[in-house]
């Protein structure tokens, strides 16, 4: 290759670069604020409303959990055997009253014996009637000396023995009416069936269960304190729990467990529910015991996030910058939470937006009761502040 071509091509390649160059200026990087008389002005990460702690009269509450039972679930069984189910005339969930039946079982043969049994109790009385009158006709003839006197002691005892075998038939219509009776099952209180085994053509058997009944339809939660707890615990205090389904009932302790359980050291707290209320036997539920009423400190719990398993509250600094102090919290109540230590009386505590803000951002504060636009500005500022 010659030198003039060499040349021709260095020149080339000179030229393009410094058409590159020129057409696109490096950029160096935009300050993070505005410049103002020469000094940085950070622009806010977004909008936020501040409070301050409130002291208010706030209640002492125990929190525990427990379940829900029956206050007392009666298991309703036949009381004969032998004999087939014809009819249930109940289900689970119905209402009843006490005496109202709940299914009946072949009575054909039972009647048969109480029909035999009144029949036997004919035949005695008619017999008895005769040994009286025997008895009676040989004491007068006795009285005139025409019998002996052993005459008279057989016919005494022919009356007496008429009238043992009428007392046992009268026994026995007794047993056989008591059997006849127990062919119908019927609800031994008002309740509810809380459960059914009972099916038509079954084979009743005495003591195998049919029903269950919730005597009254009372339930109760039965709440698991701990020994060093129990003994603030006392009859009648209010107390108040959640359903799963985050339903609040209120009830009141009816008893106390006199004894602490030696292996979980933990005793049972009695509560009486509202009858015909959201709980349901059987479920799980947590609550707590009203102890009394103090003074506290309190903030919204719109203030209070959870990090890493720690709670943190966002107080306000000069220049508007904010610091992330972790706080111990208490019993919440309504829409405040109780502050036990973190917070100073007089600190300034971001009240909204604290979800979306870091340690160190600089926030702009809305003065007053400006909260209503509060959560929407906290949205917009968040985006913001991940688009810069």
């Amino acid at each position: 290759m010659s030198s003039r071509t060499v040349f021709a091509i260095a020149g080339l390649l000179v030229a393009v670069v410094a058409i590159v160059f020129f057409t696109f200026p490096q950029r160096s990087p935009a300050p993070a604020g505005n410049s103002v008389d020469g000094k940085l002005v950070v622009k806010p990460a977004l909008t936020v409303t501040v409070t301050l702690p409130k002291q208010m009269e706030w209640p002492r509450l125990l929190a525990a959990n427990g379940n829900i039972a029956a206050w007392q679930e009666v298991v309703i069984a036949p009381e004969i055997s032998g004999f087939r189910i014809v009819d249930v005339l109940v289900n689970v969930g119905d209402v009843v009253k006490s005496g109202q039946p709940l299914a009946r079982i072949s009575a054909d043969t039972v009647a048969a014996e109480l029909a035999q049994a009144r029949a036997s109790i004919a035949e005695a009385e008619a017999t008895v009637a005769e040994a009286r009158a025997n008895a009676q006709r040989t004491r007068d003839l006795q009285d005139k000396g025409f019998v002996s006197s052993q005459a008279g002691i057989q016919s005494a005892t022919a009356e007496q023995t008429a009238l043992a075998r009428l007392q046992q038939a009268q026994a026995r219509l007794q047993a056989e009416q008591v059997r006849f009776s127990h062919t119908r099952i019927v609800a031994p209180d008002d309740g509810v069936i809380s459960a059914r085994t009972a099916a038509v053509g079954s084979l009743a058997s005495s003591g195998e269960e049919l029903f269950r009944l919730i005597r009254d339809n009372r339930l109760e939660w039965r709440a698991e304190v701990t020994g060093a707890e129990l003994g603030q615990i006392k009859n009648g205090m209010p107390s108040s729990l959640v359903t799963p389904s985050g339903e609040r009932v209120i009830g009141t302790v009816r008893a106390v467990a006199p004894t602490v359980d030696p292996a979980m050291r933990t005793a049972i707290v009695y509560v009486d529910l509202p009858v015909g209320g959201p709980a349901r036997a059987g479920m799980f539920a947590r609550g707590t015991f009203e102890l009394g009423r103090g003074s506290a400190y309190t903030i919204p719990q719109s203030a209070v996030i959870l990090r890493d398993g720690f709670h943190y509250v966002f107080k306000l600094g000069p220049e508007g910058k904010i610091a992330q102090t972790k706080v111990t919290i208490g019993q919440s109540s309504g829409d405040r939470v109780e502050i036990i230590e973190g917070v100073e009386p007089t600190a300034r505590v971001v009240a909204t937006g604290a979800a979306f803000l870091a340690d160190g951002d600089t926030v702009r504060v809305v003065e007053g009761d400006a909260v209503a636009g509060s959560a929407a500005q906290a949205v917009q500022g968040s985006s913001e502040k991940a688009v810069r």
